[in-house]
Order: C-alpha cells, then sequence, then structure tokens
C-alpha cells in the first residue's frame, strides 16, 4: 500500500516551434527538454484540496485541430490573460498532446464564453477539427464545473499519458541504496519498541460499488508507510532488498502495530479494520494480547490480510488461523493475487472472506486459456461465492470501470481516495466515466 501551483508564465520554447501543415499532434515538435503539467494537473485532480467548489475549467482542444500552428498559442495566451486579469484565482496547464487548460474562479461565465468563441473563430479561419472532443462536443472549446466534471478529466489525463518506465528503472539503479544488514536491523528493532508509530499509520477504504448508500465502505485497512518509515529509522540502507531481513523487520513491524491498536481503536469510530499481518505474528504473544483487548464493539470487525507468499511458506499455519478466526469472529482476505494465482487458488477451500487483486493494466490484454481462467473464478464469486473480490490499488479511474464491468464488487485505491475527497460516491463516478466512454 502506498501517498504547486502551476507556473502562469508562457513558454518560450513553445511559442518558437512551428508545426508544418498536416501535424495532427502540436506536441509532438517540441523539444525534448519541454516540461508539460500533465502530472501537476493530476495531482491537483487527486488532491484532498476543498478549493475544487467554486472553480471552472477551460479546456482548448487544440490537439483536436487538422494543422496546428503553434504561435498561434502567444494570440490565445493574449486573449485569456485579457479576459483574466479580473480572476480570483486562474492556474494554467500546457498539457502534453498541446492542448491547454486554464482553472478559474471570479469571473463571469458570459465574460469567458465570449472569449472562447473568439479564440474558436480565430482557428476556424485556418483550420478545423478533426471530430468531437473528449466531452462529446463540437466545438474547441469547453467550459465545466471542475468539481462536477474532474472524473472526465482525470480519464482524459490517463488517456493520453505517456509511460517512462525506462528512464524511471534507469533513475532508481542510480539512486540504490545498499540492503540492509542483521546489524542496522537490530538498532531498527529496539528503535521500533519506543518509537511512535502513530504518525505513519494511515488508513484506505475498501469501497462496494453495488452499494449506493452511506454504509457501502467495507472496511478500511490500516497500514504503515514503509517509505516514510524507513526514511525516518534507516535511512541509507534498502529494507526491501535482503526479503529474509525484510520478512523480519514486517514481522516486528506487526507487532509495533498491534502494541499502537492497543491503545485503542476510537479513531475508527464503528468502520470495520483491516490489518497486514504475517501469519507467524497473528499466532503469536502480541496478537494475543491485541484479541484480549479488542473492544466488544470491534469483535467480528477485523479483517486479518494474509500475503499470499506468507500462505504458499506457511500453510499449516493458516490453517490454525482460520480456527482462531472462527472461535475470535475474525475475517480473513488474501492479499496480493493478480489472475494467474486467483485462477490457480480453491479460494473457497481456504475460507477466506475475501481476495484481493491487484489492479493492472495488464487485466484488459488478457486472452485465450488465461482470461477464460481467471473470469470464471470471478463469476463464481458473483454468483454467491462465499469469497469476495476486491481490486486493490486502482491508481486510475480504468481500474474502477474494469471492476464495475467483471462483477467486482470491492474496489480500493488512490482512485477511490481522490473520488471520496471530493465528497461524491464512487458509482456515481464510475457513471460519469461510464458516459465518457460511450
Amino acid at each position: 500500500m502506498n501517498r504547486p501551483t502551476p507556473s502562469q508564465q508562457h513558454r518560450p520554447l513553445r511559442d518558437h516551434v512551428r508545426v508544418m501543415p498536416g501535424t495532427r499532434n502540436a506536441a509532438a515538435l517540441l523539444p525534448k527538454e519541454q516540461e508539460f503539467d500533465d502530472p501537476k494537473l493530476m495531482t491537483l485532480l487527486q488532491s484532498a484540496s476543498k478549493d475544487m467548489q467554486g472553480m471552472r475549467m477551460v479546456h482548448l482542444h487544440l490537439s483536436l485541430l487538422e494543422n496546428t500552428e503553434i504561435n498561434d498559442t502567444n494570440v490565445i495566451n493574449r486573449m485569456l490573460s485579457e479576459v483574466a486579469s479580473n480572476a480570483a484565482h486562474l492556474q494554467m496547464f500546457n498539457i502534453s498532446n498541446g492542448d491547454m487548460i486554464m482553472l478559474y474562479k471570479g469571473l463571469k461565465f458570459s465574460a469567458v464564453e465570449e472569449v472562447c468563441k473568439k479564440i474558436e473563430t480565430m482557428l476556424f479561419g485556418k483550420t478545423k477539427m478533426t471530430g468531437p472532443n473528449p466531452y462529446k462536443e463540437n466545438h474547441v472549446w469547453s467550459i465545466l464545473e471542475l468539481s462536477m466534471n474532474f472524473v472526465h478529466v482525470i480519464r482524459y489525463l490517463e488517456g493520453i499519458s505517456k509511460v517512462e518506465g525506462s528512464a524511471a528503472a534507469l533513475a532508481a539503479a542510480a539512486d540504490a541504496k545498499p540492503a540492509i544488514g542483521p546489524e542496522e536491523l537490530a538498532k531498527i528493532d529496539k528503535a521500533l519498541h519506543q518509537f511512535d508509530l502513530s504518525p505513519f499509520i494511515f488508513n484506505q477504504a475498501v469501497i462496494n460499488i453495488r452499494d449506493d448508500s452511506d454504509k457501502n465502505k467495507e472496511y478500511f485497512e490500516l497500514y504503515i508507510t514503509i517509505k516514510g518509515l524507513q526514511e525516518r529509522l534507516s535511512p541509507d540502507f534498502d529494507l526491501s532488498a535482503n526479503r529474509w531481513l525484510f520478512n523480519h523487520f514486517t514481522s516486528s513491524l506487526d507487532n509495533s502495530l498491534l502494541r499502537s491498536l492497543n491503545h485503542g481503536l476510537d479513531f475508527m469510530g464503528n468502520e470495520s479494520i483491516g490489518i497486514n499481518i504475517n501469519l507467524s505474528t497473528a499466532l503469536g504473544p502480541a496478537f494475543q494480547k491485541f484479541d484480549e483487548r479488542l473492544p466488544a464493539a470491534f469483535r467480528g470487525k477485523v479483517v486479518l490480510e494474509i500475503n499470499k507468499g506468507d500462505l504458499m511458506e506457511n500453510l499449516p499455519l493458516y490453517r490454525q488461523l482460520l480456527r482462531l478466526a472462527a472461535d475470535r469472529e475474525y475475517r480473513i482476505c488474501i492479499d496480493g493475487l493478480n489472475d494467474f494465482w486467483v485462477a490457480q487458488f480453491d479460494l473457497e477451500a481456504l475460507g477466506c472472506d475475501y481476495a484481493k487483486v491487484f489492479w493492472s493494466n495488464d487485466l484488459l490484454s488478457l486472452e485465450g486459456e488465461r482470461e477464460r481462467a481467471f473470469l470464471e473464478k470471478l463469476e463464481m464469486a458473483a454468483n454467491g461465492g462465499n469469497c469476495k473480490y476486491i481490486l486493490a490499488r486502482c491508481g486510475s479511474v480504468a481500474g474502477l470501470l474494469y471492476a464495475n464491468s467483471h462483477g467486482i464488487d470491492m474496489v480500493q485505491g488512490q482512485a477511490v481516495d481522490a473520488v471520496l475527497r471530493k465528497g461524491i460516491r464512487v458509482t456515481e463516478a464510475i457513471k460519469t466515466a461510464m458516459m465518457m466512454d460511450d
């Protein structure tokens, strides 16, 4: 589990590049060092900020013009700046496909619409559009209430985003830290016994997308940001580089988390909670103490999330956990699955309540026997199986749409968080995204 105001200055590099007639994508001939504002806009849309209320967006679909002249952006910027001079708030974003987006507050709709029409008239005097814009309109401009349409904008940005995996991998290799050793790990173990974990404990909702009520939160997973903890306790070493030592570290972390939770669960109200935990820890003295102190109101409302690797390596311990869960009213989730492992496991025989599948774009390209085996398991669960599937790590709206169309009832991830922060139901966000994809 894992969590600036854009510049308003014009970009001279862009102003001095001319795209020849017939070039549809204005970004294609820009210098490679040119920086675009897609990540900044995505960060704003996914943030917890409430500033979105009352904010409108102007989207100029320059990438949809048959012939795009970069010098037109000078004129467009001048025309927008004239109407924007009285704005209470204004941000400009240059998108990597050549589009321009302006966010604003405090301007009359009629004034903004008028300048957009002038921009369109100027552009249509030279060229024409290749088709409707992403909001199903036949204009080169769109004016939207941002709070009501941010899902549309996220989908638009996801559609044009470019994967920079190779560059990221090279950067990660250059910044690699040495693997942690037993001596350093012993220091961390000692520190964890005296360390206040509360600043590093977060929760993330698992949402039932078939439930449109206020009771659609299945449970909240409690998790610790290991990256932040590493920077605090062991900034010079990589905790995850040595698998055996990392497993030892997570076991120590489980014990520390349980000690923190022993001080009370009032911060969760009446919500169910999920805890990532190693099998050895779940059957050890730290969990026994947690179980003894668990408030009666939370009995039956705690989900124990067990990683699939831990399950496969310690199946006898898992069987013991099943007996404990039945006796003490815990629910169990098998964590860390993909389509392959879903097809391999008999989840009904394993007696778990949930199976957590990690979202990946690879799910969209499944085919043949592999796809059939995966979808067959999903269908069995949808038709009354005892194990419910959770599509986790949904960092994009595409993951929510996949869950909705493939019978997966539960979703979790940053895309879910972004929707909830805006006070919008996940079910409504999915409906909005589906309309955009039609």
